[in-house]
């Protein structure tokens, strides 16, 4: 190959592509690393920032070796506005961690109750005044990888109920389950047997 192409291969194309690809990594990873601390994954935290800061240093060390080139400056830049994007996207897949559901309604909520107690939810409601009169409100701790199952619950009950979704680090064991379906019911029970023998 000429010695003029690869003079111009390694320092404008191949040192910035480096730069680009290790920056998507390091801000997916430590985007993760942000939401697994925000989700209560203590222990899973530490080990993605570890690989995040070494990533991070390959491709800072790039940069400072080669100040003069402008590529890499945008290479680092295009980098982290990618790792970003798909940090999110992972997260969005991922769905982890518990969250809240409050709903307030006007309308009678006990088929909705009904409903969600069918589908496995544990829920705790109350009546409650508002500023129009009275209300429902129900509240029900769920997977996040549930959430989109239960909106759509509640917008078929009442499209226009009123609900907020909050983020959970942490819940107690309670009387009732995050989710409940039979088979993990066996499962449970298959467990405790096991521990008895």
């Amino acid at each position: 190959m000429d010695i003029s192409f690869d003079s111009f291969l390694y320092p404008q194309i191949l040192i910035p592509l480096f730069i680009c690809i290790a920056r998507v990594l390091d801000v997916t990873l430590g985007t993760l690393r942000i939401i697994f601390v925000s989700r209560g994954f203590a222990r899973l935290a530490p080990v993605v920032g570890f690989f995040e800061v070494f990533i991070w240093l390959l491709a800072i060390g790039q940069v400072m070796n080669n100040l003069t080139n402008i590529y890499n400056y945008l290479a680092y830049a295009l980098g982290f506005a990618i790792g970003n994007y798909i940090g999110i996207l992972i997260e969005h897949k991922l769905s982890l961690g518990v969250v809240i559901v409050q709903v307030i309604t006007q309308t009678d909520a006990t088929p909705l109750i009904e409903l969600l107690h069918s589908k496995g939810y544990g829920i705790t409601s109350t009546k409650a005044n508002g500023s129009s009169g009275p209300v429902h409100i129900i509240f029900s701790v769920i997977k996040r990888s549930n959430l989109g199952e239960i909106v759509e619950i509640i917008k078929k009950y009442n499209p226009r109920a009123f609900y907020t979704v909050s983020d959970i680090r942490a819940v107690s064991e309670g009387p009732y389950p995050l989710r409940y379906h039979p088979a993990g019911k066996l499962f449970s029970f298959r467990k405790a047997i096991q521990k008895r023998k």
